[in-house]
């Protein structure tokens, strides 16, 4: 059975290459690597091509989600597996989310990271707290990694969650999506780790524009 993962990506030079190479060794063979470039300024492009991957540069910036439902509708895997590209050598932990998939566990995996101690925190964690209240009203479920990028489900589940939220808010509308429809989601623990965004314009900016789209699903799917 073929499994498609896709890693959305903007600007993502440092780690590109590391994250799909990770992959290709956790199930040599068994993956179809697939890019979703959303426009990078960088060599990222380039870098995930060498590394191994089929890679498409998106026409126009257009935000996670859509680089997520461009990946899906380019792929050609019975299991899709959603990665962030930033994960590095961590990646090689992938076959765990794909699993409980393949023996009919659940219809979504989601990795649940290590909790790190406060001290390495660098957020207030206001977007957690936001995606978390929301999932809770919407659908009565909790759940602690509403937030992770990291995913498996069919390629007909994620077919019929279209279309995805916008921006950073997809994998908040993913969850929301899933629970409405009566799909099971097992959070899945996963030895996976990101880059930490800090204090500096760049990651103040990130967690405010993640705050945006996330708080913008959220209340999208109140109204709907």
């Amino acid at each position: 059975m073929l499994t498609s993962v896709i890693i959305p990506a903007y600007n993502e030079t440092e780690l590109i290459a590391s994250t799909i190479e990770a992959s290709i060794k956790s199930s040599p063979g068994l993956y179809e690597i697939i890019v979703i470039d959303d426009c990078s300024s960088d060599d990222t492009f380039q870098k995930a091509q060498t590394a191994g991957a089929l890679v498409f540069k998106m026409p126009k910036r257009a935000g996670k989600g859509a680089a997520l439902m461009q990946g899906v509708l380019s792929c050609k895997g019975d299991i899709v597996v959603f990665l962030d590209a930033d994960l590095g050598e961590t990646a090689t932990e992938t076959p765990k989310l794909i699993k409980p998939v393949i023996t009919g566990q659940t219809d979504m995996a989601v990795a649940r990271f290590p909790q790190f101690p406060l001290a390495r925190r660098k957020g207030l964690g206001l977007v957690k707290l936001a995606a978390y209240y929301g999932v809770w009203q919407l659908c009565k479920q909790r759940m602690d990694s509403i937030l992770s990028g990291q995913r498996a489900a069919k390629r007909s589940t994620f077919l019929k969650l279209m279309p995805f939220a916008p921006g950073f808010g997809v994998e908040v509308g993913l969850t929301i999506d899933a629970l409405r429809r009566g799909l099971r989601i097992l959070e899945v623990d996963c030895n996976m780790a990101h880059r930490i965004t800090g204090w500096d314009f760049t990651g103040v900016s990130h967690r405010a524009r993640q705050f945006y789209w996330v708080v913008g699903a959220i209340l999208t799917r109140y109204v709907n």
